[in-house]
């Protein structure tokens, strides 16, 4: 087994019960290779876990939420503070916070509350980031809360299922507004949609708006691109992909 103190080192499944003992939701980022990837702390934790037990060891703590008013209304870690990275307001409010003390710090998916992170070690302050973002946590069934105390499920898995019900290839595309890469595929998945029309059905599933879905699904970073072909998954990928790429995948679904 290699090393599980390395920073992303990639252990098989079997390795990492034997170095963690319990399981968080183990994530294969390379589904077509068969093996997964875990991100491991120097301690030999996962950072996840790294994250919820020092969350657990200091219960007073600073929770900083960076995600919009909107994402944090449907979800978020208890007592967390939201502080919205895209708002103006972002360095005011940290400003009135003690650099003496340590920020826990989150997003969704990890990209905003890097940048967050980063900005606010370089003023002095010390920050731990919940890498992977919200959805990680959610996907290790970690507790999580609204203002209201009820979060909202958005689609079915039986609903998603009776999506694939379709004699033409289905391109589902999980994204969220504030998602970058997202963002930047969406043009060019209209283009196919509407190109390849006689072959390819295009749904496209807001992952915010359907938090207990991608959580059954294992939806737990974005974007992410699945290609069904008679209800069978025949292709995932995670993270930006060009149009050529995707193009070539649908028409060796079609073809075979």
């Amino acid at each position: 087994m290699k090393d599980p103190t390395i920073i992303n080192n990639i252990l098989s499944d079997e390795d990492y019960k034997t170095v963690i003992g319990s399981v968080l939701n183990p994530k294969s980022f390379e589904y077509q290779e068969g093996f997964s990837r875990y991100v491991i702390a120097n301690n030999g934790l996962p950072v996840l876990q790294e994250f919820a037990e020092k969350l657990k060891e200091m219960p007073a703590a600073t929770i900083i939420d960076v995600r919009t008013i909107d994402e944090f209304s449907k979800g978020h870690l208890a007592n967390a503070l939201n502080y919205d990275w895209n708002e103006n307001e972002f360095d005011k409010q940290i400003a009135l916070l003690d650099k003496s003390k340590p920020i826990f710090i989150y997003c969704l998916s990890g990209g905003r509350s890097s940048s967050a992170a980063n900005k606010m070690r370089s003023e002095g302050f010390t920050v731990y980031e919940l890498d992977g973002g919200i959805m990680k946590w959610r996907g290790a069934n970690l507790p999580e809360t609204t203002d209201n105390t009820v979060i909202s499920n958005g689609m079915t898995k039986e609903e998603f299922d009776a999506l694939l019900n379709s004699d033409k290839l289905v391109l589902i595309d999980f994204y969220a507004e504030w998602c970058a890469p997202c963002k930047k595929m969406k043009p060019y998945l209209d283009e196919i949609s509407k190109d390849m029309a006689d072959k390819v059905v295009l749904i496209r599933i807001n992952a915010d708006d359907n938090q207990a879905l991608c959580k059954e699904l294992k939806i737990d970073a974005l974007p992410v691109l699945q290609i069904y072909k008679n209800k069978n998954l025949t292709w995932i990928n995670e993270g930006f992909v060009e149009k050529a790429e995707v193009v070539k995948k649908l028409h060796l679904a079609a073809n075979h």
